[in-house]
C-alpha cells in the first residue's frame, strides 16, 4: 500500500474531483491536508491544488491528473 498525501482545501472544486479520481484507485492510502492548516503550505501549493504527495520521497503529482496518471505516478515510486 502506497501512502500518499493529497494537499488541497476547503470550497476547492478541483480537490473534490480529485478525491473522486482517487477513490477510484486501488492500493493507496491517502490523507488528506487543507493547506490553511500552516502557512508554509499555503505559500508552496495555493495556486496548485490539489497536489499528490509521497512523502517518502517528496515527489508530487500536480493537477490535473486522472485515474491513470496516478497508477503510473505509483510505478514510478514502486520502481526507484
Amino acid at each position: 500500500m502506497v501512502k500518499l498525501t493529497l494537499f488541497g482545501t476547503l470550497g476547492c472544486h478541483l480537490c473534490e474531483d480529485a478525491e473522486l479520481i482517487i477513490a477510484e484507485c486501488e492500493g493507496i492510502k491517502v490523507e488528506t491536508i487543507d493547506i490553511a492548516e500552516q502557512e508554509q503550505w499555503q505559500e508552496k501549493y495555493a495556486i496548485r491544488i490539489p497536489v499528490l504527495y509521497h512523502p517518502e520521497t517528496e515527489k508530487e503529482l500536480g493537477w490535473p491528473f486522472a485515474s491513470a496518471d496516478i497508477e503510473g505516478f505509483i510505478k514510478e515510486l514502486t520502481h526507484d
